[in-house]
């Protein structure tokens, strides 16, 4: 297939119907950058929407794990110039069909037209690939060292990429910019503790339980006691210094991206810090932010100055 500007066109607009479908919290935040930018931040959701989706599907194990190996394979043949008009597509019942753009292929034109136009480095592409494909595979963290691997691939990853699409002066700012992925990936593993312990999963490293003299028992059965206590405080204080040290950030961002990165970061934090005024409530079940202060957030960051103090 070539890639015509026609191509190119008609993927980026997939990519923003696919947007506008998740109806993403950050959606509005894309708005404030220029219409260029806005379109590749919503190829960049798109492409990182559609492969989570791949490991939340309701398929088997192995038929998901089979999804992910096409995906990157199309990644593979997209950034060789190659991009599949038809493959094969395994369906719920196991059998397998011919298909126009299977499986997110509509996506990738636009994928890789924003790699080629803001330089981004395809690594991040693949590491969100590895990391989703993480969840088929590990449902228990030993130690800290390795969720935070997990974490650089499913939340880092995609940061590094956003800050190519922003802008930034240095190479400095990569180093903050992978401890705000860690800080989002640690504020949602808080947030979602409940329903992923239904789903027979516990990211919170068991080393970390055991200090606190907890158990994936107990957290399986929702105890709710003061070693549970101990143990959110434990997770919420290692959050609040990723936070702190990935606010660094914004000072490396160029003006176009500072906005978004603080609307981000602050959503973000505004709810780690609603998990840490009642921790018992994520036994309960996933805490989330009201409108109001959500409205309160975009207004801040739309028409006040971005400055760092903001973030902390």
């Amino acid at each position: 297939m070539n890639l015509t500007p026609e191509v190119v066109e008609a993927s980026y607009q997939a990519c923003g119907r696919l947007v506008r479908r998740s109806r993403s919290n950050f959606q509005a935040s894309f708005r404030g950058l220029p219409r260029e930018k806005r379109r590749a931040m919503n190829a960049l959701y798109a492409y990182m929407r559609h492969t989570d989706d791949l490991v939340d599907d309701l398929l088997p194990t192995e038929l998901r794990r089979r999804s992910l190996t096409e995906w990157r394979r199309a990644l593979n043949w997209a950034l060789e110039g190659r991009f599949e008009t038809s493959v094969r597509r395994t369906s719920r019942n196991g059998r397998s069909s011919d298909s126009e753009y299977p499986a997110g292929r509509e996506l990738l034109p636009a994928v890789i037209d924003t790699l080629g136009r803001y330089d981004i480095p395809p690594e991040h592409f693949f590491a969100v690939i590895d990391g989703v494909e993480t969840d088929l595979e590990r449902t228990r963290y030993e130690s800290f060292d390795q969720l935070e691997r997990y974490c650089e691939n499913v939340a880092s990853a995609v940061g590094l990429a956003c800050i190519h699409i922003w802008g930034f002066w240095d190479r400095q700012a990569l180093e903050p910019a992978r401890k705000c992925g860690i800080a989002l990936q640690l504020t949602n593993i808080l947030r979602d503790v409940k329903e992923d312990a239904q789903q027979g999963r516990v990211y919170l490293p068991k080393e970390d339980l055991r200090q606190c003299g907890y158990s994936v028992d107990d957290l399986m059965s929702g105890v709710a006691d003061e070693r549970f206590l101990r143990l959110m405080e434990f997770e919420i204080d290692r959050a609040e210094r990723f936070y702190r040290e990935g606010a660094e950030l914004i000072h490396w961002l160029k003006p176009e991206g500072r906005r978004i990165f603080g609307m981000m970061i602050t959503t973000y934090r505004a709810l780690l810090n609603k998990i840490k005024r009642r921790p018992l409530n994520v036994l309960a079940g996933r805490v989330s932010l009201g409108r109001v202060r959500k409205l309160q957030i975009l207004a801040r960051w739309t028409f006040l100055p971005p400055r760092m103090a903001a973030l902390l």
